[in-house]
Order: C-alpha cells, then structure tokens, then sequence
C-alpha cells in the first residue's frame, strides 16, 4: 500500500518557457555527456546541469497524458521533445485524447501501455478515481506520476505528485483581488468544474481570504462549471455583469477560461472591475501591461512536463526509487503584476531547478 502523501512547501514561485529552461542549465545531463558526474548512492551528488544524472535513458518510453485539450497542457507537448533531446529517451508522446472522460482516459493508457511506453505521467480526470489507475500501472512495474493534479484524499498511489498547490495560489489570486480594490467590497470568484476536488480546493482558499477581512470583503455565489471552454466561460462572464456588474468590485478568477473571458468582458464593458486572472496567457499578460487586469497567478506547466519527464526517466530507467512513494511536491505558484510582468519568469526558471534539487533529496540511486 503506498505511504500517505507528505506535502514539502515552498517559496511559490511558477513556470518558464521551453527554450529559456533549457538555456539555463536546468536539465540533468545524460551519461555520455563529458561533464556529467556520477549518480551514487546519495542522490543529492550528481553533474553540474542537475542534482542526479540520468545514465541511461535509453529504456524510457515516456508518455504525458492530459484529462483532455485545454490551453494549459499545451507547454507539454514541446517539452516532452525536450525531454526525448535532453534525457535521450527511447520515446515520448503527448495524449490529450481522454476527452475529459476517466474511462476514456483509461483506454489512452492501456493503449499506450500496449505499444511499449513504461513511464506515464498523467493528468487524471476524476481525482478520486485516478488511484486505481496509478495502482494499476504501478503493478505491471510502469514509472507513474501524477502531474498538474493530485489525487482526492490522503494518498497517492503513483511516485509521485507534482501539481500547483492550488489551495494556495488561490488564496494568493484572492489575497490580489482584495488589495486591488482597497480593501472593501464585493468580488466574486469564477472558476472550474464543481465536483472537482482542486475546484473545492481552490474555492476554500479565496474563501480564506476573504474571511481574513472581517467583513469589509465579502463574496458573491462561486461560479462554477465554466472552464470547459471559452464561449461558456464568455457567456457565463457577460450574464454575471449584466446581472451584477454594477454591484461586483472584483473578480477573481482560478480557471483558465474564465480568466481569459472575465478580462475581455470586464474590458468590454467598461465597468470599474478589478479582474485578477490566473496563468499567463498572452491576453492576460497585456492586460495587466495596459492596466486592465490586475494581477494573474502564473503556474508552472513546463516545469511539471520537464522534471516530472526527468525523474519518471530515472524511475522508469530503474537507476532510482522514491524513498518514499507518493510524495507530493508544489510545482509554484507566483502573483503577477504590473511591477513584475516582465521579470517574473526568472523566478519560474530558478523554481523549476529547485525543483529537481528538491525530488533528488527523495530519491534512493544505483
């Protein structure tokens, strides 16, 4: 039975660009690289580009594996080649076809586990059904993790977890929202599917917040159900203004889509509402250059992909184990602002890197 998950709290900082994570040395170099070092028993020693060097990955058939499409998946694509590149993996692939269904997920996996690939990190669909996926796989000896979402409940039964911590990056959106607006008023918090436990998650952490004020913040009904793409995030955002626009200070948003809709239907609508979004899409990003969103969370999906990709290679390679299976780590979270839109990738970078520091001190290596 895989131990509890253990939660390992950082500075929250998110995500980076492909190119500008591999221009930084954050990869692991692989054996035949001349200036690698070599993995021993203590995983924390290892070459200069990274904490454990990978010596083989020769083996690896890494498969990354979506719920389904959605804009925030999309960095895995390229980064699975940038693993295939840097690893030298046997292959990769990028799954996105689940259609947001667990059973049709299941079938992706099966199917992928049919022609050969031995290291799967994955997006489940349903959180509190998604364990017995990963206990399957893990009883055939496949490298599992759970990546970008954790399952429901206490344990993990994959390797690993590495997901936003998406209580806190909720908190922090609700924390900017709040300060957006001076402090007092009414927000309202626009977000994802109902029954998702990240959903209920996210919603505790902006109701944290506003509970902090005393009083002087206080919440409308939580909109829920309306990241299933960006025409019902549209019309959901466009019936909330007309309804209440008048009486709304700020919107926080902790879902992609309704982020994106909230931005432009606040803009459209000239109405003096204070939008903080989450991830750093590129209209949010010229929002809050031109000033109409205030602030947006960035995430960490390329930073997930990439180490997630690294040490599923060194699990799946057998060269390492978990000293303890199903720990959970936060891939970053960070707040951004007009002060900070044109630095705060640097951040995302260092935190992928310590990322990996951080999962060589959970590792047992050949």
């Amino acid at each position: 039975m895989p131990k509890p998950a253990l939660w390992y709290r950082r500075t929250a900082v998110a995500g980076l660009a492909v190119l500008a994570l591999a221009a930084t040395g954050c990869s692991t170099k692989s054996s035949n690289d001349s200036t690698g070092g070599t993995a021993g028993d203590d995983a924390s020693t290892g070459s200069t580009g990274g904490p454990v060097t990978l010596k083989d990955g020769s083996s690896v058939k890494l498969a990354l594996i979506p719920g389904g499409a959605h804009p925030y998946f999309q960095p895995w694509k390229a980064t699975a080649e940038l693993d295939k590149t840097e690893f030298k993996l046997g292959d990769v692939t990028f799954d996105e076809t689940g259609e947001w269904d667990q059973s049709k997920q299941n079938n992706v996996v099966t199917s992928l586990a049919a022609r050969g690939f031995n290291a799967f990190g994955i997006f489940g669909v349903s959180p509190t059904d998604i364990n017995t996926t990963f206990e399957d796989l893990k009883s055939k000896g496949f490298a599992v993790g759970s990546l970008a979402s954790c399952p429901a409940g206490d344990t993990n039964s994959a390797d690993f977890c590495l997901s936003t911590d998406v209580e806190a990056a909720a908190y922090k959106a609700a924390k900017a929202t709040i300060e957006a607006i001076g402090g007092e008023g009414t927000i309202v918090h626009l977000t994802g599917n109902n029954v998702d436990s990240n959903t209920q998650r996210r919603i505790a952490g902006v109701k944290k917040a506003v509970g902090e004020t005393g009083g002087k913040v206080t919440e409308l009904p939580v909109v829920t159900d309306i990241d299933k793409d960006l025409q019902t995030a549209q019309r959901s955002v466009a019936d909330l203004l007309a309804a209440k626009g008048k009486d709304i200070k700020g919107i926080v948003t902790t879902a992609y889509n309704p982020a994106v809709a909230a931005a432009d239907g606040v803009a459209g609508s000239k109405l003096p509402i204070k939008v903080v979004a989450i991830d750093d899409d590129a209209k949010i990003l010229s929002g809050i250059r031109s000033g109409g969103v205030s602030a947006t969370v960035a995430q960490n999906p390329v930073g997930q992909a990439y180490v997630g990709g690294w040490l599923l290679a060194l699990l799946g390679s057998k060269q390492c184990t978990m000293k303890t299976p199903g720990v959970i780590v936060d891939s970053g979270s960070f707040v951004v602002t007009k002060d900070n839109v044109d630095t705060y990738d640097d951040e995302r970078k260092a935190k992928t890197k310590e990322l990996q520091t951080e999962f060589a001190s959970q590792l047992s290596c050949q």
